[in-house]
């Protein structure tokens, strides 16, 4: 069996979005599962949608997800390049294009077509008025050699078009779809070399892909109908072809086509959103891939171990946020205290909390509160954001569902002279927990009535922690206290 080659091969026309990361998962997966080569390069040679930084962000991505290429365009601080089939940026290879192209004229396969911009555009009305698919009429096949050598000397603007023969059926099998079959009736003659001398996709894939001895083309369901042209390429060339490998298309929990809202953004937006790399890797993973076990997390070591092809849906992989939010809590759940503090703390920067002028044992207590409860990292600073400061908030939440605000006020002053007569060392989980209950015992309250308004004057807020919990996190501050004090005298102030 020939090496494994698979390529991953964005254009730097905006940031890399999840389909993206999927064709590159699953490219590495397949390459280190056959102990192959994954690749990385680049198709820029659409000078006109370049996004500034956006080749950078494609090859920094691929670092931070730890799909290290083994050739290509990768990440040091910088892009750098390695490899033996170089260069992997499209763009500095457009005298391979050339050659190439003129062999495809040179063998008839292609032909020189110099149509002007205008007659193009007439020609497609008329096309539409009469009801036909738009294509182009060959009328640029049949030049004499004499007028094209004339006006290719003159410099005269052309393209270098695929000859389509009429009349054949191009079959291939795709390793998700099975066997397909396309009339060349139905093929256009597509420009391969545009007037500025740079290449369209279908020759530079094709050229790329055979030079650099790919053995997998990994790409979405899209290309599908580009793959009988490409064919025709190889068989003009005398190329033998690579395994073609169409992904399932991503769709919405609509079954329609992704947009933003549904979850079509860039990876990096996941990324600032709160999601981990791991959990966004793992979930991916299954947007069309299925490994039929019960098994739901996987270590990227574990999805080398189980992936295959085989496995692979020909349906449209349904994106559903919600499955990722799930996942991505389970993630977080996961991660030790130590790495859940260092990868919250952008967050925290970000939500302007000042978790630096705090004591680490406080904000630690405070984020083991909150870790079983976040779907996101970018959830952490409106949750732990009354720890750093007073909650404000509605007097009305305070009360108690069974009860009234007169019974809450009495339970909260009483409430006060117990927690003042209480020394600063008690104030612990366990002790504050012990200690509580009797007082509300002794004093003849009811439970809700002190642990509902309780928790509300420390939090703000009608879901969180339980009051124990909160105060257990103060408690370590030396003023832990006080703060606690205050804000159950202002919680009584706000029902008067």
């Amino acid at each position: 069996m020939p090496e494994v080659r698979v390529r991953m091969a964005p254009s730097p026309t905006g940031y890399l979005h999840i389909g993206g990361l999927r064709t590159a998962l699953y490219d590495f997966l397949l390459a280190r599962q056959n102990n192959g080569k994954f690749i990385v390069r680049i198709e820029d040679t659409d000078q006109s949608r370049f996004v500034a930084g956006s080749l950078e962000n494609i090859v920094e991505t691929f670092a931070d997800f730890k799909l290290h290429p083994d050739e290509g365009l990768y990440w040091d601080n910088g892009v750098k390049e390695k490899g033996e089939f170089g260069p992997y940026l499209q763009s500095k290879r457009l005298d391979i294009y050339k050659k190439y192209a003129r062999e495809l004229v040179d063998k008839k396969a292609a032909y020189y077509c110099f149509c002007s911009k205008e007659r193009l555009e007439e020609l497609r009305n008329q096309q539409t008025l009469a009801k036909h698919p738009p294509k182009y009429d060959k009328h640029c096949l049949n030049l004499p050699a004499e007028e094209i050598a004339t006006k290719l000397s003159s410099g005269e603007s052309h393209v270098v078009r695929l000859n389509v023969m009429s009349g054949r059926k191009i079959s291939f099998t795709d390793e998700v779809h099975g066997l397909i079959e396309v009339s060349t009736n139905d093929l256009d003659d597509q420009v391969l070399l545009k007037s500025d001398g740079f290449p369209t996709y279908h020759l530079a894939v094709v050229v790329d892909d055979y030079l650099m001895k790919i053995s997998h083309v990994i790409r979405g369901d899209e290309w599908i109908p580009s793959t009988p042209k490409h064919i025709l390429l190889y068989e003009a060339f005398g190329w033998p072809l690579p395994k073609f490998v169409h992904l399932p298309l991503l769709l919405s929990k609509t079954h329609k086509k992704l947009s933003k809202r549904d979850g079509d953004v860039s990876v990096k937006e996941f990324v600032e959103n709160g999601y981990l790399p791991e959990a966004l890797l793992n979930f991916v993973a299954f947007l069309g891939w299925n490994p039929k076990t019960e098994q739901e997390k996987f270590t990227l070591t574990e999805l080398v171990e189980q992936f295959s092809l085989e496995k692979v849906n020909k349906a449209g992989a349904v994106f559903d946020l919600e499955k990722l939010d799930w996942l991505n809590g389970v993630y977080i759940r996961d991660l030790k205290l130590e790495e859940l503090f260092a990868r919250v703390v952008p967050f925290l920067v970000k939500a302007n909390i000042p978790y630096d002028k705090y004591p680490k044992e406080f904000t630690e207590k405070v984020l083991l509160l909150e870790q079983g409860r976040l779907k996101k990292l970018s959830e952490i600073g409106d949750r732990v954001r009354y720890f750093y400061e007073d909650p404000v908030y509605a007097p009305a939440i305070l009360v108690w569902k069974k009860s009234n605000k007169e019974a809450i006020v009495k339970s909260l002053n009483a409430l006060q002279v117990f927690l003042q007569s209480l020394p600063p060392d008690q104030f612990k989980k366990e002790t504050l927990e012990t200690e509580i209950k009797k007082f509300i015992e002794s004093s003849g309250l009811k439970t809700g009535e002190v642990l509902w308004p309780l928790r509300v004057a420390l939090s703000g807020l009608e879901a969180s922690p339980g009051p124990f919990e909160i105060m257990d996190a103060f408690g370590v501050l030396p003023n832990g206290k006080e703060i606690i004090l205050s804000r159950v005298n202002k919680a009584s102030d706000k029902l008067f």
